[in-house]
């Protein structure tokens, strides 16, 4: 069933970056100044961009289109000439992505942290700030865990997460290991309904209200880090990407203004992203 369950979100998210441009082009005579962004879930169901592209477009005029899905998804949409600029958070990935000539440059712009999060009576015993020794226990106990399985920067830091702790996910899935393949508000739905334990990052928690009995119990590890990079797409690769509106989007972004609109954004009184373009 996975191959067929692949095919078919390969399918879903091509059509919605179709739809992000027959929406763009629909206006194009009302609304000249557009991009198509792909980024992540994470910037989008914890309200960010709710907040930082209103500011934007208020100090440009440039309107920007989202598709939100997981950064691998976003990066390969990218790569295809589907998106004008790229906001997600998987380094390595981002990299690679700029190697290989598909991006003109990688610019940081902000940080958060992921969160392990489970039930509140915790069975696996995890509560601590090891995120390698709880999942350990995760293993060894059976508990349920919900993997989002979708190439996004979560499951990518997921992933590598368990490689720390010596389990090879691709080799042998702990007994209560499943893959939604699916964004990080399905898998916190799934997880509270079934009292699994998963991997979220703190802005999409903080902005979660079907939390049912979950919590968190894993943070402060400095391994859950979280950066996210902006890139241009590179117009040698995709002649028709809108390269001089897209990089005043990575420079705003990037600049005093945009920074402080990132800093400003909070969920219930915290601050949910810290800026460090210039770190």
């Amino acid at each position: 069933m996975l191959p067929i369950r692949r095919a078919l979100l390969s399918r879903l998210f091509a059509f919605l970056f179709a739809a992000a441009w027959a929406t763009a082009g629909a206006t194009a005579h009302a609304q000249e100044r557009f991009i198509v962004m792909a980024s992540t879930t994470s910037t989008e169901q914890s309200g960010l961009f709710g907040h930082l592209l209103p500011a934007f477009k208020r100090a440009t005029g440039i309107d920007v289109r989202v598709v939100a899905v997981g950064t691998g998804q976003a990066l390969d949409a990218a790569r295809r000439g589907d998106a004008d600029v790229v906001f997600v958070h998987d380094q390595a990935a981002e990299e690679k992505f700029v190697a290989e000539g598909f991006g003109l440059k990688r610019l940081p712009v902000m940080f958060n942290d992921f969160v392990l999060i489970g039930p509140k009576a915790d069975p696996a015993g995890i509560r601590g700030n090891d995120t390698v020794a709880a999942l350990r226990k995760v293993s060894a106990s059976g508990a349920p865990f919900v993997s989002r399985g979708d190439k996004s920067g979560t499951h990518a830091a997921e992933l590598r997460y368990w490689r720390e702790a010596g389990i090879d996910i691709g080799a042998a899935k702990p007994a209560g290991y499943k893959e939604c393949g699916c964004g990080m508000g399905p898998a916190l739905n799934i997880a509270s309904s079934t009292e699994a334990y998963l991997l979220a990052d703190r802005g999409t928690w903080l902005n979660f209200r079907n939390r049912g009995d979950l919590a968190i119990l894993v943070e402060g590890d400095k391994r859950l880090f979280n950066q996210y990079g902006v890139m241009v797409v590179n117009p040698a690769r995709h002649p028709h990407v809108k390269k001089d509106l897209a990089q005043a989007f990575a420079d705003w972004v990037v600049s005093p203004a945009g920074q402080a609109v990132i800093a400003s954004y909070r969920i219930g009184g915290e601050q949910v992203f810290f800026p460090n373009a210039g770190g």
